[in-house]
């Protein structure tokens, strides 16, 4: 059981021995708690008749161990607290193995297994945390029946709760109580959960398409309750949803969630009892922004999907964590565009996916879909196993169709209910379904990197005809050097002179359905037919496949896509695109030290979306949102200087603020007299349009009074946070900015999530003063350096999202990072970890910040006590 094994695609092999069911008694004790694991077990046909039985721990204390109800002489096994191995067990027929393990839940603040926090038991066991409650199988493909008996103190814990039905609760003598729940469904260890406590709750109730009644309750800190409404109208459009669009009903008699404050994933799929993180729950138009409402409504709905997605069917081994992850965001993805717009919300996942997982692509931390090897499970949990795993199965769905996609999805969930099954099983269903071959598309699963989609065009007036030449290259990721080509699904749009769409007689060329191209050589080109004149052409409409797009186009077609597209999707793509290159010219300009020149027509483009009221105000939102300065270091790709890159955006948003100053006014006058807050689309994107225009608007008069005046006027916290931000990223020295900071900070001192939003927002001011700005705010009595919501809203922050406080030129913005991290690891190393990764592209730097990034990371790599979460990412990124 070595540490530091790495563990290898190619050498799965089932376990030894059958996992039947699994009965567990936890006595909850603060400080120790016993758990009683009484597994009934086999052996596997085929397996070999001596083999011994070895289970999985981690920091446990071995209390008792039985077969068979008879204890074990001390020679029959060995035990350590990384795990177990028991021998001479029976040949044939099934066994009783009675393990008792004491724990200590307050002194987990890995927050992994059992932990106790602000008086309330919870676990978190994905991937890898039940090895820390008690000796397990504890992988994916070890699918058991679970019964559950929960005793505590009644006082303290008058709530127990656990997966599946509630079969048993009674009084028990000594002041303690007792519930017993049964999870009638196999599942893994890793859908385990325990919560136990006090907490408040809501109850309402869904009924199924079958007619079946399920309770749903959401549990909350007290005084909390209200907050909880809108996640619970979010789990029960989720619920008919997810009957109405695949046909999957909820399987058991409740469903529950439950919040709380210390987490550090966002949520958890727990079967029947998701435990989500509280900021992702708790929701009131006072405390929680727009943002947050729909942040909620995705992943509640997401949590839920995985009931059929992840639950009852499972992933063989955690290679196949895309086959849970990946299918449900797109699951996600598909709800949240059925309850808004779906332009809109595709939008929101190509900025996510550019600027999260493009980088995580083209860096030392890159890997496919479906990993082969890892050392830390933990660490994979990553947007490329769940964002580019939903561009994948999007594309499936953009090969076959919605309803050949949907029949796959149907063959799959009949074949494999019950089952933890691959990739290869997945794509099974839909060939079998639909008779088409995807041996080509699944390198999709099996190869990392982000294509790169060259275009050259060429119009033949005579034979109006236009050559579309498309190339692919995947860049060399680690371990990959060589790339195969891709099966990449384009969609391509064809733009006249006047702005309408053309549509060609006939293409030939290689494989079309409708207005997608079928990329599946290095090189192809396609010939339209009947094209009477040559068109601005819009390649990867709608973001048909996750590649980057090189095609050199003149101004005016950009101008006419930005102009006349009516995919929206790719008509936002062409004005950020315009928008992007004015600012790596500027940028450019800076470092050379000559004047910026704005391209009036970006500014005509800008404002001319901006006053287009066919359009919804959120999508003219997005539009007016120039890319930020990471947008721009990723598009410059080396030798990036922020300093500069701040300097050229804030110049070129002056400038356009400036240009539009009147249009920008007349948007926040027009849009300022909603008094009525909803969440819904249509609000929100109102709420966006103004405060976006409100920025603008702050920047063209270089005076902090409109900003001002909006916080004292705002009636929500969308509006609030909007101009607090805007008068502590625009004017940071302006009294205005203090008294509403002061303002801020003390009229919600009492909620914890408003006032990760007040550090965040000053963790993000730029300028070389954050950092000291960052360790003042580390002092502030609200700061909880074990809090992980409060830790990224700071520290996090600061380190990912402040290019010009973090990146320091002199390196104390990475010495401070450095030592937080080893301070911080010592504690909670799954947190740790992911913060760690925002330096994975620290080599794109300009040479003299990369050095003094690359000392603070060779610094932290030679500290021996590091966790091996740590340790993998680090190692990973220095060998780049």
């Amino acid at each position: 059981m070595s540490a530091d094994k790495t563990v290898y695609l190619k050498d799965y092999r089932p376990t030894d021995f059958i996992i039947e069911t699994v009965d567990l008694i936890f006595e909850l004790g603060a400080e120790m708690t016993t758990v009683g694991s009484e597994i009934r077990l086999s052996r596997r046909p085929g397996s070999p008749a001596d083999a011994p039985l070895t289970l999985d721990g981690d920091s446990l204390e071995l209390a008792g161990l039985a077969l068979d109800g008879k204890p074990l002489a001390p020679e029959r096994y060995e035990a350590a607290a990384d795990g177990l191995t028991v021998h001479g067990l029976p040949e044939s027929g099934s066994f009783t193995l009675t393990v008792k393990t004491r724990i200590n839940p307050s002194a987990n603040t890995q927050l992994l297994g059992l932990y106790r926090t602000s008086g309330l038991f919870s676990t978190q066991c994905e991937a890898e945390g039940f090895r820390r409650i008690t000796y397990f199988y504890d992988r994916p493909d070890v699918l058991a029946v679970y019964t559950v008996t929960i005793i505590a103190d009644k006082e303290s814990c008058p709530l127990l709760l656990s997966n599946g039905n509630l079969i048993e609760e009674r009084n028990l003598e000594d002041g303690r109580h007792m519930a017993k729940w049964h999870d009638p469904f196999p599942k893994p260890s890793y859908l385990f959960a325990l919560v136990a406590g006090d907490l408040a709750m809501i109850e309402d109730q869904f009924t199924t398409m079958s007619g079946r009644a399920v309770t749903l309750r959401i549990y909350v800190e007290h005084g909390k309750a209200d907050r909880a409404d809108y996640a619970m109208d979010s789990l029960k459009r989720a619920m008919r949803w997810d009957e109405e669009r695949f046909g999957r009903e909820y399987d058991l008699d409740i469903f529950m969630i439950v919040a709380v404050s210390d987490f550090n994933m966002g949520a958890m799929e727990n079967k029947g009892l998701n435990i989500f993180n509280d900021r992702l729950i708790l929701a009131d138009p006072e405390t929680a922004t727009d943002d947050d409402y729909l942040r909620i409504e995705a992943v509640v709905a997401h949590e839920y999907f995985h009931n059929w997605t992840g639950n009852r069917i499972t992933c063989r081994d955690w290679f196949q964590l895309s086959l849970k992850e990946g299918l449900t965001v797109y699951r996600e993805h598909e709800f949240t565009a059925d309850q808004r717009t779906r332009p809109v919300v595709r939008v929101d996942e190509v900025k996510f996916l550019r600027a999260n997982q493009f980088p995580e692509d083209g860096g030392p931390l890159a890997h496919p879909v479906r990993p082969t090897q890892y050392l830390e499970i933990d660490n994979f949990y990553t947007t490329t196993v769940y964002e580019k795993g939903s561009e994948v199965s999007r594309m499936i769905a953009t090969l076959l169709g919605t309803d050949n996609f949907r029949r796959g999805l149907d063959l799959f969930f009949e074949r494999h209910d019950g089952g933890a099954v691959t990739i290869e099983d997945y794509l099974k269903c839909f060939e079998d379904a639909t008779g088409r071959d995807l041996s080509h598309f699944a390198l999709w699963y099996h190869q990392a990197g982000t294509p790169v989609i060259s275009v050259q065009s060429a119009y033949d007036e005579a034979a109006s005809t236009l050559s579309l030449t498309l190339q692919q290259k995947t860049p060399p990721t680690p371990g990959q050097k060589e790339k195969k080509p891709l099966h990449i699904p384009l969609r391509v749009g064809l733009i006249g002179p006047n702005g309408d769409g053309m549509e060609p007689s006939a293409v030939s060329g290689g494989e079309r359905t409708e207005d997608v191209l079928h990329l599946t050589e290095a090189e192809q080109t396609f010939v339209f037919k009947g094209i009477g004149a040559r068109p601005a052409i819009s390649v990867n409409r709608d973001f048909s496949a996750p590649v980057k797009v090189n095609f050199e186009q003149s101004r005016d077609d950009r101008m006419a896509i930005a102009r006349f597209e009516t995919d929206l999707v790719a008509r936002w793509d062409a004005i950020n695109g315009l928008a992007l290159q004015a600012l790596v010219e500027a940028t450019a300009a800076v470092r050379a030290g000559t004047p910026i020149s704005v391209d009036p027509a970006l500014a005509e483009a800008l404002i001319e979306t901006a006053g287009d009221e066919t359009l919804e105000p959120a999508f003219r939102a997005l539009a007016l949102t120039l890319p930020s300065e990471l947008d721009i270091g990723r598009e410059l790709g080396r030798d990036i200087d922020p300093d500069a890159i701040h300097a050229a955006r804030r110049t070129v948003f002056g400038s356009l603020a400036r240009e539009g100053a009147e249009r920008f006014r007349q948007l926040v006058d027009a849009l300022s007299g909603d008094t009525e807050f909803s969440p819904n689309a249509d609000s929100a994107g109102r709420r966006a349009l103004r405060n976006t225009a409100l920025a603008y608007l702050a920047s063209a008069t270089d005076e902090p009074g409109a900003a001002r005046a909006a916080y004292d006027a705002a009636t929500n916290m969308t509006d609030m946070i909007a101009a607090l931000r805007i008068l502590a990223h625009q004017f940071p020295d302006a009294e205005e900015t203090a008294a509403v900071l002061d303002d801020f900070r003390h009229r919600f001192a009492g909620e914890p999530l408003v006032l990760d939003k007040w550090f965040g927002a000053q963790a993000t001011i730029p300028g070389e003063e954050a950092l000291e700005r960052v360790k003042r705010l580390m002092q502030d009595e609200a700061f909880d350096a074990l809090n992980p919501n409060r830790v990224r809203a700071l520290v996090g922050a600061f380190a990912s999202s402040n290019p010009t406080g973090f990146n320091r030129p002199d390196g104390a913005g990475y010495r401070f990072f450095a030592d937080f991290i080893l301070d911080a690891d010592k504690r909670n190393p799954t947190l740790t970890a992911r913060l760690m990764t925002v330096m994975r592209s620290f080599e794109a730097l300009e040479v003299g910040r990369q050095a003094k990034a690359r000392t603070e990371l060779e610094r932290i790599a030679g500290h021996e006590t590091l966790s091996r979460n740590l340790r993998d990412i680090i190692d990973r990124m220095l060998k780049s």
